[in-house]
């Protein structure tokens, strides 16, 4: 079995239930997706960090994302770059700046300088809300957006949203990929 089919395997299994909740983006569902189900285990991480890094090796010089979605996987990427030789640094966009202190939007930013072109992670993708508003933080301090990725796309609008504004989700998984068994 390969790294992305025993993903899928991690993901049905820890992070895909059937029962009604409401998303962040305030929208009613029958199923719920818990990303960091997957990217906080062990063996999940470490299938992420390597499939995410070969989605951006070579395209992205950093991986940030919205918190606390986006935190294990720019962790589990940065550090499988790491171990590969191909270094990619992480940094981690506040939903809010820090209230003290430099008041920053953006954890990790001294290893960015303004232009790196950089990819923008989410764990799991409804609307698209979190990861345009991501986005918008990276561009106004100076970083390029050359990537945008999930681990998961529910195909609910986000990747359209998304792409009106410009930018072309990558999705490793879709809701139709983990419901069909």
């Amino acid at each position: 079995m390969g790294e992305r089919e025993r993903l899928l395997e991690i993901l049905r299994e820890k992070s895909y239930e059937e029962r009604e909740v409401t998303l962040t983006s305030g929208r009613k569902s029958t199923f719920y997706i818990d990303g960091k189900q997957t990217t906080l285990d062990p063996e999940g991480a470490y299938l992420v960090g390597k499939v995410l890094f070969e989605m951006i090796r070579g395209r992205a010089e950093a991986v940030g994302g919205p918190t606390l979605g986006a935190d294990p996987i720019v962790t589990a990427v940065a550090l499988t770059s790491f171990m590969e030789g191909y270094p990619i640094a992480a940094f981690i966009i506040r939903k809010e700046p820090k209230g003290h202190g430099k008041g920053l939007w953006i954890e990790g930013n001294k290893a960015l300088a303004k232009g790196t072109k950089v990819a923008i992670v989410e764990d799991v993708v409804t609307t698209g809300g979190s990861l345009l508003k991501a986005i918008k933080v990276a561009e106004e301090h100076g970083l390029q957006v050359v990537q945008v990725l999930a681990l998961v796309d529910r195909e609910e609008g986000g990747k359209e949203r998304l792409a009106e504004e410009g930018y072309t989700l990558e999705a490793v998984f879709t809701r139709g990929e983990i419901v069909s068994r």
